[in-house]
């Protein structure tokens, strides 16, 4: 039984009826029974079964009530007196004069009275009886009277139960009125009271036009207006079943949402052969070559709409597809019975209003094997990117500046007044700044050492005073201070330099190269950082001869030359450099700026390893740590050694280093270890502001893996990752955005990251923006570009992006048909184990469409697909001998999956998710937004708080 009963009559000028006599007969005739509470809930009497009976023979509607239910489940004295008068006085204008209605539903015992009566009407107009009733007496038109009953316990539950309740909700539906009973709001005239009775407490509500004649009530307005006053009023319950959707949707509480995903997925998952499909959807592809105008379902003549029909029908015997029309059914009744008596029966599948786009898919269908148009069957989105592909691991080293503690002691002597730069005080304020096995690192006692040296021109101290401002070592980080320090140790080498005259000072040359480098005390400055590095490399320096080549390596103020840079950095190499010969390993590997050379890779590796090891041993520093770890965590130059590498990890973690918290994060995670110390040094990490970790952790936050699920969390972490031109996170944007599954869906942002990071050189984000701008719907298509953007993918070996290149080539439809570089393109998928380039290539030499037939290849081709679980693939594997048209004979499979398709889109919409538009309804609405003079992408703006 419904939980809201919505009744409509209307009332017109005539004589009283014989149903008015009627009702003075059976509420006045001798012998009618009146019934005291203590009498209630003995049985009925046989009077009041006659009257009951009598009741409903002449209102059918009053079986509705939820008065009659009551009686029908416990015929008691009280529910049938219930029932008599709720059946009578709903039906009272069917009876009554109109000033006598106005009257009783203002003064009817039980109303509750808003000054001397029940009326209301809209906030603000007040309300006379007489002028009220007078005004109805005499209108010529139509008066159409509701009534909106609930069950008590519904009524207290949710608030319900007073008029003021009432009052907010009609007075909020004047527009429902004017729309459903078709009266303009300016001639709308309404009244209700609320009448606080027995156990289903109702309201009487009277609509009319002060225009004579004008509007009009059809059933299903009278449904509409029944719908949208039940949501409205049990608005919490719609809110808790729409929330039991996302979990356990369906029959609550009994896991029925899993029983219909795992029908969906097992459709989405299977295959039909039907050959009664087949050859309908063949009569279907030959009538339609045949027939003139639009090729949509509803343009079409009855017998093709028949035919159509008969192969959704078709479809629909299938045990799976029927199970879930079924699963679907009940699924929608869960709402509908909050409002209804009874579930309507379910119809045909070709005759489901929900489902009718399966014809024009049908239709669809038929027409590619009419114009023998190739078939894609890839049902994927984009290509799941795995974590091991996602640049969250360690990564390797990039060059860097030698630091100043592990440069030779040189004596520099300032020839003004003949100290020593490089003096015993100035080596002792090192120490205390560094620390080490004989001197506790002391900042306080640095700096004072430091700032005495200064004050005597000592240019090296004031590097280190700049340093210790620049990074924040006993005392506040001060950048302006730090830059004022670096200022004046510039001038100072420099006016040493040219002290020097033609002597020379490599040392010296070396230092002012590295400041010119890293923009201290100036302006960064590539060129005048490689003359400096070049003047010193002059003298067989070999910090300078490292330095400089890191600048030809990356081509920064002098011409890239790989092979330049690999000639200095084997002399800084030959020199005991352990930077160096890592470097120089690297090039070796890779087989930049020389031959690859795996042998000479490894040992100078092996060099690099024990010389950071001599030097960590000496200094503990935190750099160096971090390196030794990366070295035996990969294996690089020594035995790969996770446990070592942790003890390296921690140690310079413990001294602040955010690499290495990250790192050392990283590994715990991998092995298992302590995921809650593994998190808390990734988020020191991240804190710290390494890019990696904040990608990492905003990944932990998204997953909702060792913390609590939050993705705004982890959207600030990607976007502050991104930022620092991290191209995962960026990428991972872009996705979300796009997706807008736990967030509003925001193409702008989507492009704008993904753009970002394909810039980036992400071959996952090109992919990805390749696939919007060929589809178009988001973007203005834009064919050229997408090309332009999957061959940037393609030729980092993403096997998606060769996919559809060779999509693109093969189908001949955006692009010239190009079947040698199809082929190519899949081959190239094919070869890193795309299963839909593996299926495309085994059904093209199948059936020898485009290319020569070649069956074992084919079979080849499809076995590779078919054991990634490619069900298609699988599908011509077990029917290799008995089809003729591949086309005609996929068709039943194709269109399961299609329907699965429709299913899933339904209940995602019905679910309440999130706000879901159709892409072709989003195509078109932009596509008017256009021809109306408006950009694409021209939309009210949404607020997104997160980047």
């Amino acid at each position: 039984m419904a939980k809201i009963i919505f009744t409509s009559h209307y009332m017109r000028d005539a004589p009283p009826s014989h149903l008015k006599n009627y009702v003075r007969y059976i509420s006045t005739r001798e012998g009618v029974e009146k019934i005291g509470e203590s009498r209630s809930q003995l049985p009925a009497t046989e009077e009041q079964k006659k009257l009951v009976k009598q009741i409903l023979r002449d209102i059918p509607a009053a079986r509705e009530l939820l008065e009659y239910e009551d009686f029908c489940l416990h015929p008691t004295m009280g529910n049938a007196s219930e029932f008599i008068t709720c059946a009578l006085e709903q039906n009272m204008d069917l009876a009554a004069k109109r000033e006598n209605y106005v009257d009783y539903i203002a003064h009817r015992p039980h109303v509750e009275r808003v000054g001397e009566h029940g009326l209301f009407t809209d906030a603000g107009q007040p309300v006379v009886l007489k002028q009220v009733q007078e005004e109805v007496m005499h209108h010529k038109g139509p008066v159409w009277t509701h009534v909106v009953s609930l069950r008590r316990e519904d009524a207290a539950r949710l608030g319900y139960d007073s008029a003021a309740q009432w009052m907010a909700l009609l007075r909020s539906k004047r527009a429902m009125f004017c729309r459903e009973m078709k009266i303009d709001s300016a001639s709308l005239r309404w009244y209700a009271a609320y009448h606080n009775e027995g156990n289903h407490p109702h309201v009487h509500l009277m609509v009319y036009s002060s225009k004579d004649n004008d509007g009009y009530l059809t059933e299903k307005s009278i449904e509409a207006m029944r719908s949208e006053l039940a949501h409205d009023i049990f608005r919490q319950d719609f809110a808790h079943i729409y929330d039991e959707q996302n979990q356990a949707r369906m029959e609550l509480k009994t896991g029925a949402s899993d029983v219909m995903r795992e029908l969906m997925d097992a459709l989405q998952a299977g295959t039909l052969a039907s050959p009664e499909i087949e050859q309908m959807i063949v009569r279907l592809s030959e009538r339609l070559q045949n027939t003139g105008g639009k090729k949509v379902y509803g343009y079409l003549k009855r017998d093709v709409k028949n035919l159509i029909d008969n192969i959704v029908d078709e479809l629909a015997k299938d045990s799976r597809v029927d199970a879930l029309y079924q699963a679907w059914g009940k699924y929608q009744d869960e709402i509908l019975l909050i409002y209804r008596n009874e579930a309507l029966p379910l119809p045909p599948l070709s005759q489901q209003p929900q489902f009718k786009s399966i014809k024009n898919m049908v239709i669809a269908e038929a027409l590619k094997l009419g114009s023998h148009h190739l078939s894609f069957e890839d049902d994927f989105s984009e290509p799941e990117v795995s974590d091991d592909i996602m640049a969250e691991q360690v990564q390797d080293i990039p060059a860097e500046a030698i630091p100043e503690r592990y440069e030779s002691g040189e004596a520099i002597t300032a020839r003004g007044n003949g100290q020593n730069w490089w003096s015993k005080e100035y080596k002792l304020a090192r120490q205390y700044l560094y620390g080490g096995d004989d001197v506790v690192q002391d900042f306080s006692e640095a700096y004072r050492l430091f700032f005495r040296e200064a004050e005597t021109g000592n240019a090296l101290a004031m590097q280190d005073l700049g340093r210790m401002y620049a990074d924040g070592l006993g005392r506040e980080t001060d950048i302006e201070k730090a830059q004022e320090w670096y200022t004046k140790a510039l001038a100072a080498f420099l006016a040493e330099e040219r002290k020097a005259q033609e002597k020379q000072r490599p040392y010296l040359q070396y230092r002012i190269g590295k400041m010119y480098m890293a923009g201290l005390g100036t302006e960064q400055d590539y060129e005048a950082a490689a003359a400096w590095f070049t003047k010193a490399v002059a003298s067989n320096h070999k910090y300078a001869q490292y330095s400089l080549a890191g600048l030809y390596y990356r081509g920064q103020g002098v011409e890239q030359d790989y092979e330049h840079a690999f000639h200095l950095y084997r002399c800084s190499a030959d020199q005991g450099n352990p930077y160096a010969e890592y470097e120089l390993a690297k090039m070796y590997q890779e087989g930049i700026g020389t031959e690859k050379n795996q042998e000479e890779a490894a040992e100078h590796y092996a060099n690099a390893f024990s010389g950071f090891t001599s030097m960590e041993k000496r200094s503990h520093d935190d750099k160096l740590q971090y390196r030794l770890g990366q070295m035996l965590h990969t294996g690089l130059g020594t035995e790969k050694d996770d446990t070592a590498a942790a003890a390296y990890w921690e140690s310079s973690a413990k001294l602040g280093n955010v690499n290495a918290q990250y790192a050392l994060g990283r590994l715990l995670l991998e092995r298992g270890d302590s995921p809650e110390q593994a998190v808390a040094w990734i988020t020191k990490a991240a804190d710290g502001g390494n890019a990696s970790a904040q990608y990492a952790l905003g990944k932990i936050y998204r997953d909702g893996v060792h913390v609590p699920r939050n993705i705004f969390k982890a959207i600030e972490l990607f976007t502050l990752s991104a930022e620092q031109k991290n191209e995962y996170a960026a990428y991972q944007l872009g996705r979300l955005f796009l997706a807008g599954v736990d967030i509003p869906r925001d193409v702008d942002a989507a492009v704008k990251w993904l753009t970002f990071s394909a810039d980036l050189k992400n071959q996952f984000a090109q992919y990805a923006l390749g696939k919007l701008y060929l589809a178009g719907e988001d973007v203005i298509q834009d064919v050229f570009k997408a090309i332009e953007l999957f061959l940037l993918a393609a030729k980092q070996n993403n096997d998606y992006a060769q996919y559809q290149l060779g999509k693109l080539y093969l189908a001949g439809e955006q692009i010239p048909k190009d079947v040698e570089h199809a082929v190519q393109w899949l081959d190239a998928s094919a070869e890193l184990g795309n299963q839909y380039a593996q299926y495309m290539l085994g059904k093209l030499y199948l059936c020898g469409k485009d290319v020569p037939r070649d069956k074992a290849k084919a079979v080849l081709y499809l076995e590779a697909s078919a054991a990634q679980g490619n069900i298609y693939a699988q599908f011509f594997l077990a029917h290799l001998d008995s089809f003729g048209d591949t086309s005609a004979f996929l068709t039943a499979t194709r269109l399961l999956h299609q329907l699965e398709n429709l299913f899933r889109e339904d209940y995602r919409k019905t679910a309440g998710r999130t706000s879901f538009m159709d892409r072709k309804r989003r195509r078109k609405l932009a596509e008017k937004k256009q021809a109306q003079g408006h950009r694409w992408d021209d939309r009210e703006p949404v607020q997104q708080p997160f980047y």
